[in-house]
């Protein structure tokens, strides 16, 4: 719909909707730029507390695949209007409480009723103009790192039908509740938007050619829109991709979210597999992802270290894919 309205025409837009990257980047300064990002959506887990960490670590997340710092946020509220209170509280509390563990300040909000609840934020945050991190610039050579599983699709389906086991829901809120922070400022050494070197890995480089966070277009989605966005091919390895506990499960006992069928029907046409590809895990490659991972292209020499890192940092990064000169398929999924 976007590509049918006028287009804006403002030298200080660095990174726009053209290629669906995570977030909208506006330059103010020589130095400094804005990174914007809105997002919310209805509840999918059962305890109002967690529900608003979720929604803020999703939130986080876009600003964070920019190589940005969040700074401020506003909340989106939609609640019933003989709702219990309560339970709002309980909402604005868990969100609150994710966005001082990432030293975003809330600075207000708006609300409106509506007879389903829904919650997020708009965040805005900084970054270094010549550091933007964007979901093009990837290289044929790099290798494809991933942190986080995948699975909170189809786990939170399973929720909602009252059929996941406890360590499946236990294991999903963790990964959904995960700021990407700590993986961000490995990724940037801490620089955003100056070039101070605020910790000890400031002045590492690991030769980052592109990142996006992997969310609602899953996978596939948003590898497609790196690839797409960098005019290259990749290679997925379907049998490094971590995956959640019991999120093939869920996958075999068909509780399949509509964001999952929509995003297979609208993205496979990209995708070849190699023989002996299961079912299960070709479906899963496109399950939607609240708060998920960092998909990072990284120079092929650097992906070993870079890796490390993250994994010091306690981020359990692994190495998933390769990028490819620009073929079709656009991405090849093997074993």
């Amino acid at each position: 719909m976007l590509g049918k309205l006028a287009r804006q025409h403002d030298p200080n837009v660095l990174v726009g909707f053209d290629h669906a990257d995570d977030a909208g980047v506006y330059q103010i300064s020589p130095d400094s730029a804005l990174v914007q990002t809105v997002d919310f959506f209805t509840p999918i887990v059962d305890d109002p507390y967690t529900f608003g960490q979720i929604a803020a670590t999703n939130s986080l997340s876009d600003v964070y695949a920019m190589g940005g710092r969040p700074l401020t946020a506003l909340a989106l509220v939609c609640f019933p209007e003989k709702g219990d209170l309560d339970i709002l509280e309980r909402i604005l509390a868990g969100g609150l409480s994710k966005m001082m563990e990432a030293a975003c300040t809330i600075i207000g909000g708006h609300s409106i009723r509506d007879e389903e609840t829904k919650f997020g934020y708009s965040v805005t945050g900084l970054v270094n103009p010549r550091r933007v991190l964007t979901n093009g610039g990837a290289k044929p050579g790099d290798r494809l790192l991933f942190t986080k599983a995948l699975g909170t699709g189809v786990i939170s389906t399973a929720i909602k039908k009252g059929a996941a086991k406890q360590s499946w829901i236990d294991a999903a809120v963790i990964s959904m509740t995960t700021l990407n922070k700590r993986a961000a400022e490995v990724i940037t050494g801490g620089r955003v938007e100056t070039g101070d070197s605020p910790n000890p890995q400031a002045e590492r480089s690991f030769a980052v050619h592109s990142l996006t966070d992997v969310t609602g277009f899953g996978l596939i989605g948003h590898a497609r829109e790196m690839a797409l966005a960098s005019n290259v091919s990749m290679r997925l390895y379907a049998g490094r991709i971590p995956l959640l506990d019991g999120a093939l499960e869920c996958v075999r006992a068909g509780h399949i979210p509509s964001g999952l069928k929509a995003n297979r029907e609208f993205a496979e046409c990209v995708v070849g597999y190699e023989e002996g590809i299961p079912g299960d895990v070709r479906a899963i490659l496109f399950d939607p992802q609240t708060a998920g991972g960092l998909l990072i292209s990284v120079a092929r020499n650097f992906a070993p270290e870079l890796a490390r890192a993250l994994n010091s940092a306690e981020v359990p990064a692994i190495e998933i894919g390769e990028v490819l000169p620009p073929a079709k398929p656009l991405i090849t999924v093997s074993g």
